[in-house]
């Protein structure tokens, strides 16, 4: 692939993550100073339609990511230490310092809930291959993607098994690791992010579609694994 084309799929990943809308030429001409036409923007974008990177729902000129899209954005651009703001990284931190007042279990449940607060997916936790935690369904459940009744009902399922689903995960897991679509236990319409925490003893993840944004959820966990 061109690295005009590399950028352009970044850009229309990036561009969707926040609009959750088609993202069309025009709007990549208007929007996002990539210094080409728009004409040139269709042709870039049918060719990596061809190649399976993007898709397009049936009532929309504008293109969506797939499955592939993400793994090359995540391979190439999102890499695995992730990118918080300033703002972010210092909240977080903060709020963290703070919460080491607590007892130890409290004070992973109250990080997990400010995690969910700002990567707006959920979070789950393994404290052990028998004790889970979870927060955050309401913001996963509120996306776009969960407005489809059998999508719901099919995460619905995995939801109410969190345990065993949680429970296969440990001990396979020693890095930070991220989950796509298919290749993901918690369903197929959606993406996890996990790490090891505390000396591999426990399993922390951010679960959300697979239009998460990843950049951040990565740095969410980078924070993680330096922190905890």
């Amino acid at each position: 692939m061109e690295q005009r084309q590399k950028d352009l799929l970044a850009e229309i990943i990036r561009c969707y993550v926040k609009s959750a809308l088609p993202i069309g030429s025009r709007f990549l001409e208007e929007k996002c100073g990539l210094g080409v036409s728009s004409a040139t923007l269709r042709n870039e974008m049918a060719a990596l339609e061809k190649e399976g990177y993007l898709t397009h729902p049936h009532t929309s000129a504008g293109r969506i990511p797939t499955e592939k899209g993400y793994r090359f954005f995540l391979d190439n651009f999102a890499k695995m230490t992730g990118r918080l703001s300033a703002k972010e990284l210092k909240s977080l931190a903060d709020f963290y310092k703070k919460a080491k007042e607590l007892p130890w279990e409290n004070r992973i449940r109250e990080l997990a809930k400010k995690m969910a607060a700002i990567s707006q997916n959920a979070v789950v936790v393994g404290f052990s291959p028998d004790s889970f935690y979870y927060t955050g369904l309401s913001n996963l459940f509120s996306q776009p993607e969960f407005k489809d009744p059998a999508v719901v009902y099919d995460l619905g399922l995995v939801i109410d098994h969190l345990d065993q689903v949680m429970a296969k995960m440990f001990g396979r897991i020693n890095e930070i690791s991220v989950k796509i679509g298919s290749q993901n236990p918690f369903g197929e319409q959606t993406s996890v992010i996990l790490t090891p925490w505390h000396s591999q003893d426990g399993l922390m993840g951010i679960l959300g579609p697979m239009r998460m944004d990843y950049e951040k959820n990565l740095g969410l966990l980078k924070f993680v694994e330096d922190n905890i």
